[in-house]
């Protein structure tokens, strides 16, 4: 279990992260979202004690992280995969950490082998490619077989095979009873296997809550054509409503039979009709982390109405 209450980091005049709250469960996982400088890695390093905040709380089983008796063997924690020392094998990595967790040497092998490395455990980490190094630093996180798994960008630098892999066990992790956070960029991924979705920008929390409650309110047809002005005119006409993606095309809120036939009554020529929902994710949110040019981001208007109230939470 990980609660996150009211956490607020500021440098000097920066304010980096500001009263970002969320809980994540026993059994799931919870997809952190954010563009680049949202937030993420900071709101992660104070969870772990590695950040003091400026303000709020961040427990890990019901007690601060720098609070819990060999923290290590609770929580399994990758935050940088590139933080490893590079003249040690694979093998010695996480020897070297067995004996600070006190966890038994067998386990190393095990860990090896459930990751893939045990042809390169004998390797310099510094002939280690980038996935290699994600795989180490998972290695590293699952030793003790902790409860909890913090994970920032996990997926970074593996291949398709590699990610399926990553998503199969984190998904096993928790159908096993245990407490996943992932901070991804990849959001297809994240799709696949998170239960719960935090999206994050400007250092707030912009909309949380379970996938289907957030990801209900991007349904609709996307609609885009040469001339957006005469198709919006063509929706208008029609009775259906709509709204703008982050892209230049429209999601109208109608069957994809209506909007066909109220755009070629208008003759309006089309580049684009399909089910908003193949993309849903990305549409939502690029509109939460879109960046108005006076100010922070903000929520943009969703499909169900102004704020949809009923779809997400939204962090005010």
């Amino acid at each position: 279990m990980i609660e996150v209450n009211e956490l607020t980091k500021r440098y000097g005049d920066q304010l980096a992260v500001s009263g970002v709250s969320f809980s994540c469960e026993p059994g799931t996982v919870t997809g952190f979202l954010g563009p680049n400088g949202a937030g993420k890695s900071t709101t992660l390093r104070m969870i772990c004690g590695l950040t003091p905040p400026s303000h709020g709380t961040a427990t890990v089983a019901g007690v601060p992280f720098r609070s819990l008796p060999n923290p290590g063997r609770r929580v399994g924690v990758l935050l940088d995969a590139s933080a490893q020392h590079a003249g040690r094998t694979g093998r010695e990595t996480l020897a070297l950490s067995a004996r600070l967790l006190g966890v038994a040497p067998a386990r190393v092998g095990e860990v090896l082998q459930l990751v893939g490395l045990s042809a390169a455990a004998g390797k310099r980490v510094r002939q280690y490619s980038l996935g290699m190094r994600q795989r180490l630093g998972i290695a590293q996180a699952l030793l003790a077989d902790p409860a909890v798994l913090i994970l920032d960008e996990p997926a970074n630098g593996l291949d398709p095979e590699g990610i399926r892999w990553m998503r199969d066990l984190l998904r096993s992790h928790a159908d096993r009873g245990g407490t996943v956070l992932l901070s991804s960029h990849l959001l297809h991924e994240v799709e696949v296997v998170a239960d719960r979705l935090v999206v994050i920008a400007g250092g707030t929390v912009r909309a949380q809550g379970s996938k289907q409650d957030l990801l209900a309110g991007s349904s609709g047809v996307l609609v885009r054509a040469a001339d957006r002005g005469a198709l919006e005119a063509a929706l208008t006409s029609a009775g259906i409503g709509f709204s703008p993606t982050a892209d230049g095309a429209l999601v109208a809120r109608a069957e994809p039979a209506e909007v066909g036939i109220a755009v070629a009554e208008a003759r309006v020529a089309l580049l684009e009709l399909r089910a908003a929902s193949d993309g849903r994710l990305e549409e939502l949110f690029l509109a939460l982390t879109r960046q108005d040019p006076g100010g922070p981001a903000r929520p943009a208007p969703g499909p169900a109405g102004p704020t949809a109230p009923s779809i997400m939470e939204v962090s005010r």
